[in-house]
């Protein structure tokens, strides 16, 4: 039997409670301080929120028995490893907006809150299609496989604030100021009312969370169709979000197989769900699967180094 909301009141309850507590320490203890995240604090949080994680691995292990934790497991890789291909349009949106350092945690932070919200949304809502027509799950595998293949071979990553609706209906209903004013998303200025370069990146990053939603959800409800497992999932791997930008976003550039490899996983995961009317693919063969092409998009990213550019490379040397 699928565990469902009124049957589990106090498991969502309790994990309500739960995130909340977590993101008062992160705001609170972690952040009291607006400062510039540097690796080795990057890597000491992703390793705390990484924990954390495995400790309600366990909890959901003891509570809801061996299958849902799997699921769970599962369902946190897919959701943390096909995050990582987010981190490179963070980077280009803070590089874009010449957004501080010392701010983007803080925007992040609000991006994540926001995202949880509408990842809600969209978890009820897909729950809700699987449950009712199932054939929707067909529709969901096509579109990932699509998504998969389009992403092995689509290399335009171009930000382009001013072609987005959303970034157009704010910059008419306020006028923008440049000003960070010590990080603040609006400002007075003269007793008017502006919003600052700041929200406009907020709002840059919700609108990438939301289409990065519309891949990654559908995957892993390829994986459970659990409420509970699918939302505590994508919540765990978006509170690492950050710490994880920051441990990562000055060596990401190196991993050049790593898109190749959330490519294949978007595409094995799209056809589990096209198949699952004909074989039901146990959780610990995708388990497996999934590992192994994180593996070996890594290990092939340190093994083979990026060439250099033949232009660049048959300049001959500059004479003095």
């Amino acid at each position: 039997m699928e565990t469902t909301i009124p049957e589990n009141g106090f498991l969502w309850a309790g994990f309500i409670v739960f995130v909340i507590l977590m993101l008062l320490l992160d705001l609170f203890v972690f952040n009291r301080k607006t400062h510039e995240i540097k690796m080795k604090e990057a890597l000491l949080l992703s390793l705390f929120w990484i924990c954390l994680a495995i400790a309600f691995n366990l909890g959901v292990w003891k509570f809801l028995g061996h299958q849902k934790a799997l699921e769970f497991l599962t369902a946190y890789l897919i959701e943390e490893s096909l995050s990582i291909d987010n981190l490179f349009v963070f980077i280009m949106i803070f590089a874009y907006f010449q957004v501080n350092p010392r701010y983007q945690h803080k925007i992040l932070f609000w991006g994540i809150v926001g995202a949880m919200v509408l990842r809600a949304i969209f978890i009820i809502t897909g729950v809700a299609l699987l449950n009712k027509f199932h054939w929707v799950i067909y529709i969901f595998g096509g579109f990932l496989i699509l998504t998969g293949i389009k992403m092995a071979f689509n290399q335009d990553n171009k930000i382009e604030p001013d072609k987005n609706p959303i970034i157009r209906l704010v910059k008419r209903m306020f006028p923008v100021t440049t000003d960070h004013r010590l990080g603040h998303f609006f400002v007075k200025i003269d007793g008017k009312q502006y919003v600052t370069i700041l929200f406009i990146a907020l709002i840059m990053i919700e609108f990438t969370d939301l289409v990065f939603a519309v891949d990654s959800i559908p995957a892993v409800l390829a994986i459970s169709n659990d409420p509970f497992i699918v939302y505590t999932s994508n919540v765990f791997a978006i509170l690492g979000l950050r710490s994880l930008y920051f441990a990562l976003s000055s060596i990401i550039s190196y991993f050049r197989f790593l898109k190749y490899g959330l490519s294949a996983i978007l595409t094995f995961v799209g056809v589990k769900m096209c198949i699952s009317g004909i074989y039901e693919m146990p959780i610990l063969i995708s388990l497996g699967v999934l590992v192994g092409i994180l593996a070996l998009s890594i290990v092939l990213s340190v093994v083979i180094p990026a060439k250099q550019k033949e232009d660049e490379s048959a300049l001959p040397p500059k004479e003095e």
